[in-house]
């Protein structure tokens, strides 16, 4: 089977929905556009919105510390930048994070989703010219599918790729055949992506995308089977372009 670029799945809010896209126009150095624009700060964030700057993920609220926010869905509208959530336990809600009212709409909306011991949202946050990825670098995550497959079986449970929360997920692969690629090149569509490291994964992958609850310990099964709990690549785009679903993936020396 040739390799393929099976999804393309973007995160407006980091950690809050996630939204399947058709095609996506990659930049040289840049994160996805329009992925993790934004990010939930809470009470002990440390990030000063008179000079935003990527910050580490333990300053946002996350699915780590509420497990209910993975199972948000989330369609963006690049036009107006607003963006709409759905929620199994939450009616549908519509807003425009970088509007002052609309974001209090946003934090009561959310607000039911967290967890009371732990500390609240308070305030949509951006950075210029980049997404608040996991990494220090704007990168872009892949996914192996035939990896996630095989960790399902390993567990004896259907696990959907929507727990990894990833922007590219290739199939046609070996499972676990990406664990090799660290340094090397991936060309998808028009665009060359550079493999740097391999994705540590959080307790937020234990909980079901479709309910929001904690259903399957993939830390314990990674750690069992393989003595680590890596899951995916992180990439840089070191030559931009559009790539699209069908695509072509080619390893390159």
């Amino acid at each position: 089977m040739t390799v393929h670029l099976a999804a393309i799945q973007r995160h407006p809010i980091k950690s809050h929905g996630r939204e399947a896209l058709a095609s996506v126009s990659l930049s040289e150095g840049r994160s996805m556009p329009w992925d993790r624009r934004w990010a939930v700060a809470h009470a002990r964030t440390k990030f000063d919105a008179a000079a935003p700057a990527w910050a580490k993920s333990a300053n946002f609220v996350i699915g780590t510390r509420a497990p209910a926010l993975t199972a948000i869905a989330a369609v963006l509208d690049e036009a107006t930048a607003t963006v709409t959530l759905t929620h199994p336990e939450r009616p549908a809600i519509t807003f425009a994070p970088d509007d002052a009212a609309d974001q209090a709409r946003f934090l009561d909306w959310v607000a039911p989703l967290c967890l009371p011991d732990q500390p609240a949202p308070q305030a949509l946050v951006t950075v210029p010219d980049r997404g608040m990825t996991d990494t220090d670098y704007p990168s872009v995550s892949l996914l192996n599918l035939a990896s996630g497959t095989d960790l399902g079986q390993r567990m004896g449970v259907d696990l959907s790729p929507l727990r990894w929360r990833g922007n590219l997920w290739l199939d046609g692969l070996e499972p676990w055949q990406e664990a090799g690629w660290i340094g090397r090149d991936l060309r998808i569509g028009a665009a060359r992506l550079r493999i740097v490291e391999p994705i540590t994964r959080c307790k937020a992958t234990t909980a079901n995308p479709a309910t929001g609850l904690r259903d399957a310990d993939t830390l314990a099964a990674l750690r069992q089977g393989f003595d680590h709990q890596l899951f995916g690549l992180y990439a840089r785009v070191i030559e931009g372009g559009t790539i699209g679903q069908g695509d072509r993936v080619e390893v390159l020396a």
